[in-house]
């Protein structure tokens, strides 16, 4: 018995020095794993310094993709895009650039061979490269600071342009491709309760007045004079025209003295208030393009005149599914009775 007591006591301590040991080489490797981390004399520091300084003379900055460049400018009105007479650009995702770019430090280094860049999103986009080149432009229209930026999976990587080694920085940076995300073109507001009535005209020489009570559900819109006995084909077919303002969404914007045709169509929606906001609807060869116009009436004279003044001069490009509730064929909403 005291013999095969011995030999289980003996088997305990084997597998409980095993474990110990097991234990201990995780734990080693979990130390060398540590002290391998990468590091450099940049780590922990500003990838920009003194940022704030040249933030504040900073009078554009300037984005180079592969497939497309462009530029915010400073101007007496405002940070705009591509000139001093471009659209004015969302401050919230300015100020998350800048704040963005005076936050941002080194991480961990990461490749330095030229081949890998892509990888990381840091290839100079000059060469067509994967990266994004952003520079600040000081007073004198000189670059006063300037970094390759990209990013892969969750996190951000950045190269000063004259370098070759890649690193992982620490921060947050908006996107910077497609320069029409920078456009504010959230300045309507205008709600689905609000609308009391729309006016439809086309080139064909059509009419349609839809209109609803103050309270009345987005399905209660009706057809008036002429139409008032016609059926309406489907209260989708009603609500899309009727509502369009409300989902107002531009894909892009240009200078409405570069539409090159005549508006097709003409769309007017009323407000409970007394605001109208008169649209008008232009097939271009380069896409499908609204203008728009408020009236001033009443309580909404001083909305009017805020959106006329973000409006005025310019023809907003729509997907051409959004553009058709502006110009919808009147036979597609109403029908003769019978």
């Amino acid at each position: 018995m005291s013999t095969l007591r011995d030999a289980r006591r003996g088997r305990r301590v084997l597998v409980m020095a095993g474990v110990a040991g097991a234990l201990a080489a995780m734990a080693a490797l979990a130390n060398m794993g540590g002290a391998a981390a990468p590091r450099s004399e940049r780590t922990g520091k500003p990838v920009l310094p003194d940022f704030a300084a040249k933030r504040a003379e900073a009078t554009g900055i300037r984005v180079i993709l592969a497939d497309e460049s462009y530029m915010l400018v400073a101007t007496g009105e405002g940070w705009k895009l591509g000139g001093s007479d471009g659209y004015p650009v969302r401050q919230d995702r300015l100020a998350d650039l800048a704040e963005g770019l005076e936050g941002l430090t080194w991480d961990v280094p990461r490749t330095e061979d030229p081949a890998k860049l892509n990888a990381v999103g840091l290839g100079d986009p000059r060469e067509g490269g994967t990266g994004a080149l952003v520079e600040i432009l000081g007073p004198e229209g000189e670059v006063s600071a300037s970094i390759i930026t990209g990013r892969k999976d969750a996190w951000i990587y950045a190269r000063l342009p004259d370098e070759s080694r890649a690193y992982r920085v620490k921060g947050s940076l908006p996107p910077f491709y497609a320069a029409d995300a920078w456009l504010d073109l959230n300045f309507l507001g205008i709600h689905e309760d609000a609308i009391s009535g729309v006016r439809l005209s086309n080139a064909a020489g059509e009419n349609l007045y839809l209109q609803r009570t103050i309270g009345a559900s987005d399905r209660a819109f009706r057809p008036g004079p002429p139409y008032q006995n016609y059926r309406l084909t489907s209260r989708l077919a009603v609500s899309g025209p009727a509502l369009a303002l409300t989902r107002f969404m531009p894909i892009g914007v240009k200078s409405a003295a570069a539409l090159r045709t005549e508006p097709v169509a003409r769309h007017i929606t009323e407000t409970h208030d007394g605001l109208e906001v008169d649209v008008r609807a232009y097939r271009e060869r380069d896409g499908f393009f609204i203008t728009m116009r408020a009236i001033e009436a009443g309580e909404g004279a001083q909305r009017a005149a805020a959106i006329n003044e973000r409006t005025k001069g310019w023809a907003f490009q729509l997907t051409q599914a959004d553009w058709m509730d502006y110009a919808p064929p009147i036979s597609e909403i109403v029908q003769p009775p019978g």
